[in-house]
């Protein structure tokens, strides 16, 4: 379930990176960021 939490994570930040690079706004892209690294932090946790 952690898993599939996390990947769901990894999807949702790289769409916002996308969707922001695209309006060219960079608030979603920092949350995209953020995210990643979110997820990189509850995977080293395991």
């Amino acid at each position: 379930m952690k898993n599939l939490l996390l990947i769901l994570l990894l999807i949702v930040a790289v769409v916002m990176i996308v969707l922001g690079a695209r309006a060219s706004i960079l608030p979603p892209v920092l949350t995209g960021v953020g995210f990643i690294l979110i997820t990189v932090l509850f995977y080293t946790k395991k």
